[in-house]
């Protein structure tokens, strides 16, 4: 092991790291594709689901205030291979309350995933920014592509599967199963087996993260990231109900709308490290905003679906890059890098993850399609203070 690695190890790292963001987005998709047959299978309203959903922002909510320090001791891969086989248990659970129709069980296994899922996402996103800065270029909203990617692929299975009439726990078993192996295999290329960590930086892990709540660069970066990654968590839960409901077109026509979502989110993080680069980040996050708030008021105005299918894509472009300039900023400095980004995150999921079940509620009372124009406001509040993303250093 040397204390600093070669320009080979770092791609090795990077490819690594992209898998391991894809494989999230799978899992992720996984689940998120085929909450209406979840709503059937267990026989509640878009407010009870939401009540599930607050499980996962529950248990993702505890682990991602930690998550920095649990890193800074055990590393990134060791984070990622704990937390995807949490995630990979608590999946096979779901499977198993699903097919027995148990609410209560199915809550119980929906926290212990949001809490794998929470760890591992911090994770890997301070492996990615650990990248990204040895490298030297913008590589955040590839990672994010692959998550997307991986959420892209999720998505077209649970369509088709839901198409040929395959049980949501099956599916979900097959996926535990693909975690289980993944997550433990490929973190031993992580950056972190090349870099020699002093230390020195394990034992002030716990200053700096809460140092790291009292940075007002942080707070803001993370303010934005959190109304932009509004949009993102109420996209990926809601848009296939709310196109199964408001448009009263089949499970599957659902599913496939949230892929266009996820597909256009894919396509912008794949090419988006360009134009960050050439225009910086903070007048791409503007538009990004821009482009987010158009899409979602055509989806939720639009009269059929392939007017929403426009509305949906719009949506998941200005989506796309928020969440990773938000963490290529809150990495700018590489000795704050975990304290910070794991507070970026923290507060982006209380968005991500309690925002979208607040909509599930509230979805009860004037319809889940109409319920989404309400992350306009935040939406606007995340293109006001942009201006927190502008990078430290000239990059």
């Amino acid at each position: 092991m040397t204390a600093t690695a070669t320009r080979a190890q770092l791609k090795t790292a990077a490819i690594a790291t992209f898998i391991v963001f894809g494989i999230n987005g799978l899992v992720f998709a996984s689940w998120a594709a085929r909450i209406p047959a979840v709503t059937e299978t267990l026989n509640i309203t878009p407010g009870q689901m939401g009540a599930l959903l607050l499980c996962v922002a529950a248990g993702s909510l505890i682990a991602l205030p930690t998550a920095g320090y649990v890193t800074s001791k055990i590393g990134t891969a060791n984070t990622v291979r704990a937390a995807g086989l949490l995630a990979a248990v608590a999946g096979a659970g779901i499977a198993l309350s699903l097919a027995a129709a148990s609410v209560p069980s199915t809550a119980i296994s929906l926290f212990f995933f949001g809490i794998g899922i929470g760890l591992w996402d911090v994770a890997q996103n301070i492996e990615g920014a650990d990248v990204e800065h040895k490298l030297g270029r913008t590589i955040m909203p590839q990672l994010h592509a692959a998550f997307s990617g991986g959420a892209f692929v999720g998505a077209l299975i649970g369509a088709g599967l839901s198409t040929f009439g395959v049980g949501l726990p099956a599916h979900l078993l097959v996926i535990a199963a693909v975690v289980a192996v993944t997550t433990t295999v490929i973190p031993k290329y992580f950056l972190a087996r090349i870099s020699v960590v002093p230390q020195s930086s394990a034992e002030d892990a716990a200053p700096k993260a809460r140092s790291a709540w009292t940075d007002r660069r942080t707070l803001l970066i993370g303010i934005v990231v959190l109304g932009a990654t509004l949009t993102e968590g109420a996209g990926n839960d809601w848009i296939a109900k709310a196109a199964v409901d408001g448009l009263d077109v089949s499970e599957s026509n659902g599913a496939l709308t949230f892929a266009v979502f996820v597909l256009a989110m894919t396509v912008m993080r794949f090419f988006g490290g360009r134009a960050i680069d050439a225009y910086g980040r903070v007048p791409v996050l503007r538009a990004s905003m821009a482009a987010a708030a158009i899409g979602l008021s055509i989806f939720v105005l639009a009269g059929n679906i392939w007017l929403a299918m426009i509305g949906v894509a719009l949506w998941g472009l200005g989506a796309a890059l928020a969440f990773p300039m938000g963490m290529s900023a809150a990495a700018d400095d590489p000795k704050q890098a975990a304290a910070r980004v794991s507070v970026v995150s923290t507060l982006g999921y209380v968005a991500f993850l309690a925002g979208p079940p607040l909509l599930g509620f509230l979805g009860d009372v004037v319809g889940i399609r109409f319920a989404l124009l309400t992350i306009g406001a935040p939406i606007v509040i995340a293109l006001l203070l942009a201006g927190a993303a502008k990078p430290l250093r000239g990059r």
